[in-house]
């Protein structure tokens, strides 16, 4: 939260007059010097991450488009040249961005020092922290540049050795690291699946390592620096109390650590603030989710290798039938679920029945594959997100519509969703043994983790008793 404040602060002054005064008035050294001392950092942070963006939805349009694979077979290929460019992916993987620090240590240290201080940094996971922490800086401070908005945030001075229950890191960094996170990592899966530089193994590792590292550091990070973060009892406390609080209904005088919806709602302020400009360019932005179904529909089996527009304007059709049927269950569940369950049930019955006969008529008379059904759910539910994130742009609108309740519990889902995604990894970890007593001793000191030990051994025995 500290991080978010400041770097929110520095995305008020970079749109204040008095920055845009003095970086016209400074001469050119004083200028960068001013730069880097203040908004530098924060902008040059954002500029790192956008490049990853840019660079991965650009390698996945090259694929889905099949300019990479034409490409690809136009080229010569020579196994000399690739293994001198492996040698040197090798040598200069993490190199040139870890030597400033390594010079300078060994400056002041010694050269020795400085490699035994640079391993011991790795070991305790500051690669991890330091990625986190430039997720944090690049989405304040870029949503602040975009809608303004910054605001006082309590970050507290509470006592570091505290587990956060899973609920609360949710909260705090499901739109700034979670859901991007998840972004990038389906993209890194689609372009895994339709790339055909993807089927040589060690070229897609070079391509995607580092992007993985991004990914997997933004979804864990929160539960590896959190105390017994990995431990499974803790992980089932934390899971039970994230599903109470996905499905509270809150209330007038509900606050956002009890409900979902408050919670939900308090995470758009910044768009009830913003300008014209603000919401346009946030749409705009949010139109990349529909890039999925657009490359993805044209290698459905169902396509039959057909290009038109007309394949993914028929697209579409899904997308509506999907959201009717969510609409007629939920509408039959407020309905009949409560006093008239026989209703309910036959309305389930009336569209599981009437969605397999689709799926078979669909296999007999078409080229519908089976398989099309998974790739369909990589290419439709970034749609669906991409449509509840320009829906909450256009809330003014809406929210007086029955389209409004329609929104508010699909994102609901999707909030559900992306839960069960981060917390999967965080129970696979929790369940394996030795990952716990490991992450206590990367935290905490040899005694302090001795003693935790101990104090677990004698709770248990007190529970037993």
């Amino acid at each position: 939260m500290f991080e978010a404040k400041v770097a929110s602060g520095n995305g008020e002054q970079i749109l204040s007059r008095d920055v845009y005064r003095l970086g016209h008035r400074l001469d050119f050294f004083r200028m960068f010097s001013f730069f880097f001392s203040t908004v530098g950092h924060y902008f040059s942070t954002m500029v790192v991450v956008l490049t990853v963006y840019t660079f991965l939805w650009g390698r996945l349009y090259l694929a889905l488009s099949g300019v990479e694979g034409g490409a690809k077979n136009q080229s010569i290929s020579s196994k000399a040249v690739g293994t001198i460019l492996n040698q040197q992916f090798v040598i200069q993987l993490g190199l040139f961005t870890a030597l400033p620090m390594v010079v300078e240590n060994s400056l002041e240290h010694g050269f020795l020092p400085a490699i035994w201080d640079f391993l011991k940094m790795q070991l305790q996971l500051a690669s991890f922290f330091f990625t986190f922490s430039m997720g944090t800086r690049t989405h304040f401070f870029g949503r602040t540049i975009l809608h303004g908005g910054a605001k006082y945030r309590a970050t507290g001075r509470g006592f570091v050795v505290e587990h956060k229950r899973f609920a609360e890191n949710y909260r705090l960094y499901a739109r700034s690291h979670f859901v991007k996170a998840i972004e990038l990592g389906v993209i890194l899966a689609v372009y895994a699946s339709y790339s055909p530089l993807a089927k040589d193994s060690f070229v897609y590792i070079a391509l995607t390592i580092s992007s993985w590292f991004l990914v997997v550091s933004w979804i864990m990070s929160p539960f590896v620096f959190n105390p017994s973060g990995f431990d499974w009892l803790k992980t089932v406390y934390d899971f039970d109390d994230f599903i109470n609080w996905i499905w509270s209904s809150g209330g007038a005088a509900s606050e956002a650590n009890k409900s979902w919806e408050i919670w939900w709602y308090e995470e758009q302020d910044h768009l009830r603030t913003t300008g014209l400009w603000g919401k346009l360019l946030e749409i705009i932005l949010d139109l990349r989710f529909f890039f999925f179904q657009y490359g993805i529909v044209y290698q459905l089996g169902i396509a039959g290798k057909r290009t038109s527009v007309a394949v993914y304007l028929v697209s579409w059709t899904f997308m509506i039938v999907a959201v009717g049927i969510y609409v007629v269950i939920a509408y039959a569940q407020d309905k009949y679920a409560a006093k008239k369950h026989i209703y309910y049930r036959v309305v389930q019955l009336v569209v599981i029945v009437l969605t397999v006969l689709v799926i078979v008529l669909l296999l007999e008379f078409t080229p519908f594959k089976f398989t099309d059904l998974i790739t369909s759910l990589m290419a439709f539910i970034p749609t669906g997100w991409g449509l509840i994130s320009i829906a909450q742009v256009l809330r003014p609108f809406l929210q007086s519509t029955v389209v409004w309740d329609t929104v508010v519990s699909l994102a609901r889902l999707y909030d559900l969703l992306f839960g069960l995604i981060v917390i999967a990894p965080v129970a696979l970890v929790s369940w394996l043994p030795g990952f716990q007593a490991m992450q206590t001793r990367i935290l905490f000191n040899e005694a302090f983790s001795r003693g935790l030990q101990i104090s677990r051994i004698i709770s248990g025995k007190k529970s037993t008793a």
